[in-house]
């Protein structure tokens, strides 16, 4: 016991440690030197791919949560064929979107990994019926046509005989540090696995709510992805210890307050292939959840499941296709931007260029001619609409030479430039951008 209580000191004392050195890291110059790709990439896509597509059932989930037995989820490796998976139609419609980088679940909650690990029994080519490894394909590719590579893993894994949970209610067991420590190992060695033989850009972890940041040993997770000089960003789902917050589902209506986030979104209400899901959002709603993402500094990670064979199903095809559209049309005011201004000076959505000196306004309605910004102290140059480059007409109200407060900044924006989903203009302004934040005055002199 007394060594026990020692070995659990230590970790605790090693983790409050690097637990402070992260913090203190995301003051650093370093911290933002490596996160600079992210923050400029706005949007990804992720995949969500594994045996749970055969019968389009909840990844892992259906089992833990014991809606199929164990065996009836497992048994599903028999149909899983990858018969006409051709990674390069992926990531050209990965491209296509706009999106500049991509995560894929290398192994989810079920531990069934993706690519042909030595240090488990679970893998589609040991267990599958497609026989043969299908993440390294897909990660030959995406070098190839320059994304950036992010692989999800889940720290947890529920069909591992040293893992202490396995369903909702079934515990294999509790404290016993020796299955743990081997649980441990074979987490490492997989990680180090995906560490040497694909170098990630970025490191998407799941499933740590189940134990603790010492428990993980996550502060010698971060040091051991980071050997040889590499510079991953990992997001926060490690107990703390990650670069940037990863919201899922519904838009944060406050900022988050870490520099950097990503929000994770379905296209429909299911991660994985779920054939009698059919709620899915139009590219126009997709599109205004990205511009809310944007105008707070934060970039939007996009989920699609392919089916077993490895082809994805027409409505992913098109909200895809769609996306590259307007991103395409719109890169300016997207790629390499910032939070926007507050959003009491517009009725809608905004973001800035990196000098602070173009206004991008986001319009995801139809303005009946006129787009009105408020508190804006500083001289508008020049305005246009982004992706057409027309010149627009624009004129100051209410605000009188004896007048020390901005007026009400009218934008002229007829019908014929709207874009068919979200039109954005631009604003060319005289300097980093100033506004007013009074509450108003009573004027005691005018001319």
């Amino acid at each position: 016991m007394k060594y026990r209580i020692s070995s659990l000191l230590v970790c605790l004392l090693l983790a409050m440690q690097v637990g402070a050195q992260e913090i203190a890291m995301r003051d650093s110059a370093d911290y933002h030197q490596r996160l600079q790709w992210f923050s400029k990439a706005k949007l990804g896509i992720f995949i969500h791919w594994g045996i749970y597509a055969v019968k389009g059932v909840s990844e892992s989930w259906s089992f833990y949560n014991e809606r199929l037995t164990y065996d009836e989820y497992m048994s599903q490796c028999k149909g899983f064929t990858a018969s006409k998976y051709d990674p390069k139609v992926w990531v050209d419609l990965i491209r296509e979107s706009g999106a500049q980088y991509t995560v894929i679940t290398s192994k989810h909650h079920d531990g069934m990994a993706l690519w042909d690990t030595k240090a488990g029994k679970l893998s589609m080519k040991k267990k599958t019926a497609a026989k043969r490894d299908v993440l390294t394909p897909f990660v030959d590719e995406v070098r190839r046509q320059g994304l950036r590579l992010g692989l999800y893993y889940s720290l947890l894994d529920w069909s591992h005989p040293d893992y202490p949970n396995m369903t909702k209610n079934i515990t294999r067991y509790k404290d016993d540090e020796k299955r743990w420590q081997r649980f441990v190992d074979f987490n490492f060695a997989q990680m180090r696995e995906l560490r040497d033989h694909y170098n990630p850009d970025l490191w998407w972890f799941d499933g740590d709510w189940e134990q603790s940041a010492e428990a993980w040993r996550a502060p010698q997770i971060i040091s051991m992805l980071r050997e040889g000089g590499r510079k991953p960003v990992v997001n926060s789902r490690i107990q703390g210890y990650g670069d940037y917050e990863t919201p899922e589902h519904g838009i944060p209506v406050s900022r988050p307050k870490t520099p950097y986030w990503e929000l994770c979104q379905t296209m429909n209400d299911s991660w994985g292939y779920y054939p009698t899901d059919t709620n899915y959002k139009t590219p126009y709603q997709i599109l205004r959840t990205f511009v809310d993402c944007l105008s707070m500094g934060g970039n939007l990670l996009l989920d699609i499941g392919p089916r077993e064979d490895g082809t994805i199903c027409d409505e992913q095809v098109d909200i895809l296709k769609s996306l590259g559209r307007w991103t395409k049309k719109h890169a300016e005011a997207i790629y390499n931007t910032r939070a926007g201004i507050p959003n009491q000076y517009f009725q809608g959505y905004t973001t800035l260029n990196p000098a602070g000196d173009v206004l991008y306004l986001y319009i995801p309605y139809r303005p009946n001619g006129m787009v009105e910004l408020k508190g804006l102290v500083s001289k508008v140059e020049r305005a246009w609409v982004v992706g057409r480059g027309d010149e627009l007409q624009c004129k100051m109200f209410n605000q009188p030479s004896w007048s020390s407060i901005p007026g009400n900044f009218y934008i002229y924006l007829p019908d014929s430039l709207l874009d068919e989903d979200i039109t954005v203009v631009g604003l060319k302004l005289d300097g980093p951008i100033k506004l007013y934040s009074g509450s108003g005055q009573v004027v005691e002199y005018n001319e």
